[in-house]
């Protein structure tokens, strides 16, 4: 059976900006480096998704430096980079042609923001008929206030979130799940 694809969704520096609020998840970063080692030693694929904002103002802007990568999230020379303008991966992207091309069907997603990029592109994914899992523990939010005022925690947000994906669009599992689907 075809090893799945790992896709990592926005790990760039522009996340750690003090715009963004209180995250959870503080080792989701170590946990997809986890991934991305146990990806790279199977030789399975894995594909990067850039955020390039349109906006000048954004810190994921591609003219400001925390457009970068994170340094856990660095691709590799032979590792396909995919940019995106909108939240989905899947939109205005060659990522949808560039997985089928290669006759991949399963997808472990990680990466921010779980109600916004992540959600949107696993989302898109589902909806496409790929088989999708979304390690919780390798992705992460922050905090976000309602049209009420009310403040939800980064760590609510991110439940909610997940508990939108699970079981209609993705199997939300821990990364030791994930792992396993390399054997």
């Amino acid at each position: 059976m075809t090893p799945p694809a790992l896709i990592i969704i926005d790990v760039q520096r522009a996340i750690d900006e003090p715009v963004w609020g209180p995250r959870n998840n503080p080792d989701a970063e170590s946990v997809i480096a986890t991934l991305l080692q146990a990806w790279r030693s199977a030789k399975a694929p894995i594909f990067h998704v850039k955020h390039s904002s349109t906006s000048p103002e954004s810190p994921y802007s591609p003219e400001k430096p925390s457009n970068a990568f994170k340094p856990e999230a660095m691709p590799l020379p032979n590792e396909p980079v995919v940019t995106k303008r909108t939240n989905s991966a899947f939109i205005g992207t060659s990522l949808e042609w560039d997985l089928r091309h290669a006759g991949l069907n399963r997808l472990v997603i990680a990466g921010v923001i779980t109600n916004n990029s992540l959600e949107a592109s696993v989302r898109s994914a589902g909806n496409l008929g790929f088989d999708v899992w979304v390690p919780e523990d390798a992705c992460w939010t922050v905090d976000k206030v309602d049209l009420s005022g009310h403040r939800w925690t980064a760590q609510q947000v991110h439940d909610l979130s997940l508990s939108n994906m699970h079981q209609e669009y993705a199997t939300v599992c821990r990364h030791t799940d994930a792992l396993s689907l390399l054997e």
